[in-house]
């Protein structure tokens, strides 16, 4: 087992996700897009939610994968193509969906310990800290690869963030909205990006936050005893302790209705919807449910199919 990590015991089927010593989990078996909502079974394999026949949704031969990511990008008219990312068992990186910036080009990649996926960007964390990035480079959200001792990773639209082995947090991309500015950030054990915001789990259980105000980072420094954070578009979404769940910016489709969720494990967030998974390995999920992103009520991650 690495250091600092546990093994959470197997009890009537509910996997064994890797957790930290926080408790957070270094693969969170759940992502979520535009429209779309990934789950991970504990056979290896990825259910997908949303538009039917579409691209970023064709995951249904994935085996032996242990993360998720899904390509985040705010909710407009102009914009709802995504992308899907998953990382195997022996380091390899499969990915499904819009490619139009060559995002989905990680076929060649080998050695990755963990993935994240932004609008036109994918990025790969390899064992010795290092960062591997496919997809558009305009914006800078790809310009990572001077970037060491990194341990995890996040995507907004425009930008990238790295958490770094001494608890400090890198950013790369598009700053127009303040989301990149990090560098003042410590102790952070991790992080997650929205489309123009940058949120930050602290070892005291705080949540740190940059970016546009209107996505809840003036709302998340208040709260305390968290477990877990994870950032949609425009709203940040945080797990407690106990297993509650809390919620913060917009919430123009629902996606911030999370006060009655018990026993929440992990979370994630899309542009308009929120999702999370119960110790029991059941589903929830609120907001918008357009394209059937949040139909997730008869998975069961937790239990082998």
């Amino acid at each position: 087992m690495a250091d600092g990590v546990s093994e959470v015991p197997v009890e009537d089927g509910i996997p064994p996700f890797f957790l930290r010593c926080d408790s957070s989990p270094v693969h969170p078996p759940l992502a979520a897009g535009p429209r779309h909502t990934l789950g991970l079974s504990a056979d290896g394999t990825v259910r997908a939610a949303g538009p039917v026949g579409s691209s970023e949704c064709s995951v249904s031969q994935w085996r032996d994968v242990l993360a998720v990511a899904a390509g985040s990008v705010h909710a407009a008219s102009s914009t709802g193509r995504s992308h899907s990312v998953g990382l195997r068992e022996d380091g390899s990186v499969v990915a499904a969906g819009w490619n139009a910036d060559g995002q989905c080009e990680v076929s060649s990649w080998s050695g990755i310990v963990g993935v994240a996926a932004g609008w036109r960007c994918t990025l790969g964390l390899r064992a010795d800290g290092s960062v591997l990035a496919a997809g558009r480079r305009t914006e800078g959200a790809c310009d990572v690869e001077l970037w060491h001792d990194v341990t995890a990773l996040a995507c907004g639209d425009w930008h990238s963030v790295g958490l770094r082995a001494d608890g400090s947090v890198v950013a790369a991309g598009n700053d127009r909205r303040g989301q990149c500015r990090v560098g003042s950030w410590s102790d952070v054990l991790m992080v997650a990006a929205g489309s123009v915001h940058t949120v930050g789990l602290t070892t005291e259980g705080r949540v740190l936050a940059s970016g546009a105000s209107g996505a809840g980072t003036d709302a998340v420094g208040s709260w305390r005893s968290m477990s877990a954070v994870a950032a949609g578009s425009h709203h940040t979404v945080g797990i407690t302790a106990d297993g509650k769940v809390l919620a913060a910016g917009d919430d123009s489709a629902g996606q911030c209705r999370v006060s009655s969720w018990r026993d929440v494990v992990a979370v994630a967030a899309g542009a308009r919807h929120t999702v999370g998974l119960r110790a029991d390995g059941t589903v929830l999920a609120t907001g918008s449910d357009e394209y059937g992103q949040c139909g997730v009520a008869e998975w069961r991650l937790g239990r082998r199919l």
